[in-house]
């Protein structure tokens, strides 16, 4: 059976990257604010999403829940979607592949420009912020959909999980005022092991330079409270299901044993989900039936069900780095940014990926933060507060995120089509020693309203 599963392992999420490609996809979440201090009105976003529709007329429904309302657009000419992530509080640009930043952009900035303007004609806007700063007006009330109301009852049952030495928090619908910007990229076969590891030592980096994710009134010192949001859920219970990786690959055999060391917690059945206790993916195998829970639409029921290989179809982790099955490494760690720095994420992303070889050389080469006694994810837990840890010098600091993003530029620079322009509000973060979550905590300190703040991240 262990050979069954890694070879379905290699097939799912290595066979595809020995495809040639070279195309860039982009998820943008972006949450729904009620300027009246009231929650978001569900019936307002439905008019919204039915007005979008009508003047983007090639967009149709591709997701539909329980109520009959459209919580998904999809355009079949160029594979935009825009859509609800986990509540109808948060919404997501999920861009299709193109081969460029700038095709892209103009995309996203013409949906995003009507979506905020049809919610402004309710007093409602958008903003490019990680946490929902009015999230606690809103209901955490998860999109009435098959996968939706899955998730949510798997967060909710952490008081299941008391013979576990771990702290859960009490946010279990987090997802429903979080929002993340993330990246696909196509990455080859020969270039895996290095891009995964690479990109890994500079999590610590993009914490420095992306964090944006500040909890208020409850902890103005974090600047990217979504990795503790993770973190101390019931995803993760297995530790290797979130975060960064804290080993070094040396072959695709490490990635497949990795994979082997995931849980998993769901599966389908008969268009159903059914959702169990999370566990690691060799022993479910090995187990004859598993017991779980499904929904039909009057409440959870339990349910026996047995494993079937192809239930590695659902084994979905949540790393900051991820392979997916379309062949491509997803990056996930970084927090939705102010929508006029968008396109910043990918940009950095994107060059480095052209550069993988420089970059490598550059950062195992690196004294600053590395060689201080403290892993990857450690520097990463330590920069995403507001302060820099004493024992790191500054100045240096600022010298070696200003070097990786001159080798992004160069990277960019090799494509040839402008898009190192994007960098630029990167580069300014390294040299006023600040990113839009250290900004955000230092501008209510000095009193500048949130409401300001709301329409600056806003702002294209």
């Amino acid at each position: 059976m262990e050979k069954i599963i890694r070879n379905k392992l290699y097939k799912e999420f290595i066979e595809p990257t020995k495809q040639r490609k070279n195309f860039i996809g982009i998820e943008i979440e972006v949450p729904i604010i009620n300027l009246n201090k009231k929650p978001v009105d569900f019936d307002i976003v439905h008019k919204i999403t039915d007005n979008f529709k009508k003047e983007f007329s090639d967009f149709s429904p591709n997701g539909i829940d329980y109520d009959g309302n459209t919580f998904s657009l999809k355009n079949p000419n160029n594979s935009d979607i825009v859509c609800y992530d986990c509540s109808y509080n948060n919404i997501e640009f999920a861009m299709g592949r193109e081969k460029n930043l700038f095709t892209i952009n103009n995309r996203f900035i013409e949906y995003y420009n009507y979506v905020k303007e049809e919610f402004e004609k309710y007093n409602y806007t958008l903003t490019g912020m990680g946490i929902n700063p009015y999230r606690r007006y809103n209901k955490e009330i998860p999109i009435p959909s098959e996968r939706y109301l899955m998730l949510y009852h798997h967060l909710k049952s952490f008081n299941k999980y008391n013979d576990i030495p771990m702290h859960f928090h009490n946010y279990p619908g987090y997802g429903m005022f979080s929002s993340a910007s993330q990246v696909q990229l196509d990455v080859h076969y020969n270039d895996l092991i290095k891009t995964i590891n690479t990109f890994t030592k500079i999590e610590p980096i993009k914490a420095i330079l992306f964090s944006n994710s500040v909890l208020m009134d409850e902890n103005k010192h974090l600047t990217c409270f979504r990795d503790a949001l993770w973190e101390y859920s019931t995803h993760g219970i297995n530790p290797h299901n979130i975060g960064m990786y804290d080993v070094d690959f040396e072959d695709i055999d490490d990635i497949l044993n990795y994979l082997e060391t995931l849980n998993i917690y769901c599966v389908m059945r008969d268009g159903a989900y059914i959702n169990f206790e999370t566990i690691n993916l060799l022993e479910y195998f090995n187990k004859d039936s598993i017991k779980g829970d499904i929904y039909d639409k009057k409440g959870y029921r339990q349910i026996e069900i047995k494993p079937n290989i192809n239930d590695i179809d659902y084994l979905r982790a949540f790393k900051f780095i991820n392979l997916t099955f379309r062949g491509t490494v997803e990056f996930r760690s970084v927090c939705t940014q102010p929508i006029s720095d968008t396109m910043s994420v990918a940009a950095f992303h994107l060059g480095l990926k052209e550069k993988i070889d420089e970059l490598h050389e550059f950062i195992s080469k690196d004294r600053v933060i590395f060689h201080k006694g403290y892993t990857a994810s450690e520097l990463r837990k330590l920069l995403i507060q507001d302060e820099i840890p004493s024992f790191i010098n500054k100045k240096k600091l600022c010298e070696l995120t200003n070097n990786i993003l001159n080798i992004a530029k160069d990277g960019l620079n090799k494509r040839g089509l402008g898009e190192e322009i994007f960098l630029k509000p990167l580069y300014n973060r390294v040299k006023y020693h600040t990113n839009p979550g250290k900004e955000m905590i230092k501008s209510l300190h000095d009193g500048i309203k949130i409401e300001k703040i709301i329409k600056d991240y806003g702002g294209v």
